[in-house]
C-alpha cells in the first residue's frame, strides 16, 4: 500500500522563500529599512545583500526582484533619507510666516533632524566618499530640492522688503550653511569631544550648538 505523504501545501515560505500572498508594498518596506540599517552600519562596501535579506526576514532573491541590485537598493534608501527631511521641512509650513520666524524655524527643525537620525550622516559620508555617484544620477533628489531653494529664496525676498534681511544673500549659499553648521557638528562631535575635553554628545552640548547656529545665522542675515 502506498504511503501517503503528511505534507500538506500551506500559505507559508517554499524553498525559504516568502509566503506565496505576499504584499509587494509591505515586503519593500521591510527591505528599505533593513537595507538603511546596514549601509549605515557598514556603508555600501560593508553591506551584503544576504544579510539585507536576512533583517528583513525574505528571501535574498526578493532584493534583486524589487530593487534590481544592491547599488540601487543603496540609491532607494538615499532618496529615503532625504525624502524625510523634505517632508519634515513642509511640515513646518514656512510659507506666510515672518522672515525671521521662517528661518529660524528652518534651522530648528534642519538642527532637530540630525539629531533625531544619525543615519544620515553616516548614508551621506559613505556617499561622499563614493563621489556621489549615486545622488549625481538620482532625478527625484534633483526635483526634491528645487521647491525648497525657492522658497528660501521667497523668505529672503520678503525679509528684504520687510527690513529684517540685508540684500545679495545667495538662498543655496545660506541652505548649505545651515546644514553645513549642525552637521559637522554632529559627524564630528566624537572627535571635537575629545580635542575640546567636553561631551558635545551631551543634551546640554546640544541645545547649546542650537542656539549658537541660530544666532549665528539669523546675525548674518540682519542688514
Amino acid at each position: 500500500m502506498p504511503i501517503r505523504s503528511s505534507r500538506r501545501r500551506t500559505n507559508g515560505p517554499s524553498n525559504g522563500g516568502e509566503p506565496r500572498r505576499r504584499n509587494p508594498e509591505a515586503t519593500r518596506k521591510k527591505l528599505l529599512a533593513a537595507a538603511r540599517r546596514e549601509f549605515a552600519a557598514g556603508g555600501l562596501a560593508g553591506a551584503r545583500v544576504d544579510e539585507i535579506a536576512a533583517r528583513a526576514g525574505v528571501n535574498k532573491q526578493l532584493v534583486y526582484h524589487y530593487f534590481g541590485d544592491k547599488d540601487a537598493l543603496y540609491l532607494a534608501v538615499l532618496e529615503w533619507v532625504y525624502e524625510e527631511i523634505r517632508e519634515q521641512e513642509r511640515k513646518f509650513k514656512l510659507e506666510g510666516l515672518p522672515p525671521e520666524r521662517a528661518i529660524r524655524k528652518l534651522i530648528e527643525g534642519s538642527f532637530d533632524h540630525l539629531a533625531a537620525h544619525p543615519d544620515f550622516i553616516t548614508l551621506l559620508n559613505d556617499e561622499n566618499r563614493g563621489g556621489a555617484k549615486h545622488v549625481r544620477g538620482s532625478r527625484r533628489l534633483e526635483a526634491m530640492h528645487s521647491p525648497l531653494v525657492s522658497l528660501v529664496s521667497r523668505i529672503l525676498q520678503e525679509g528684504v522688503r520687510s527690513g529684517v534681511f540685508r540684500r545679495g544673500v545667495d538662498p543655496v549659499q545660506l541652505y548649505i550653511s545651515i546644514a553645513g553648521l549642525s552637521y559637522f557638528f554632529f559627524s564630528n562631535a566624537a572627535t571635537l569631544s575629545a580635542i575640546f575635553g567636553k561631551d558635545f554628545r551631551s543634551p546640554s552640548a546640544r541645545r547649546a550648538r542650537r542656539t549658537h547656529v541660530v544666532d549665528l545665522v539669523l546675525q548674518s542675515l540682519r542688514p
